[in-house]
């Protein structure tokens, strides 16, 4: 499920992002997809290439999000080939994730925009639904990798209001 979750990350923002920084006006030609960048510009009160640099940016940031996701793509199939697999470089994009749609949810919002809220949510459940599963999987591999350590500790004593 977390790579099936950094795959979508992966293809949709790496898109996302590609079409961004390749367009003349930074993909700001494409109104429903810019919707967040004109709302926090006019909270700025920025000119249009402010604008602009603001559109470049977040598309520097969907791309920085995708290869992160890709790098953990790679990190897990190495993991199946008998490596270890590491979640801290998919921790920190999923933070990328949050911090981008929480900015664009912001306007998404103030407009009353249901549908563009909607999609910002359901990148922040993904998020949240990741990091949780990575949070269960360090969990388990810590508690499979030391149970010598586990069996050395003493145990403590199970308060019971019944004795």
């Amino acid at each position: 499920m977390i790579m099936a979750i950094a795959l979508y990350f992966t293809l949709f923002w790496g898109y996302e992002a590609l079409r961004v920084l390749t367009s003349p006006t930074y993909g700001l030609e494409d109104v429903w997809r810019s919707q967040y960048v004109f709302g926090l510009g006019s909270y700025f009160k920025l000119q249009p290439m402010g604008l602009m640099k603001l559109a470049a940016f977040f598309g520097a940031l969907k791309l920085a999000v995708a290869l992160t996701c890709a790098i953990h793509i790679v990190d897990r199939l190495r993991h199946v080939a008998g490596g270890k697999a590491n979640t801290d470089v998919l921790e920190a994009g999923l933070i990328m994730v949050v911090a981008i749609s929480v900015a664009a949810a912001g306007p998404a919002a103030w407009t009353q925009n249901s549908d563009l809220l909607r999609e910002q949510v359901l990148h922040l459940l993904l998020a949240a639904v990741a990091v949780a599963l990575c949070l269960v999987e360090r969990n388990y591999s810590r508690r499979a990798v030391s149970p010598v350590l586990a069996s050395t500790l003493p145990r403590a004593e199970v308060l019971s209001p019944l004795r």
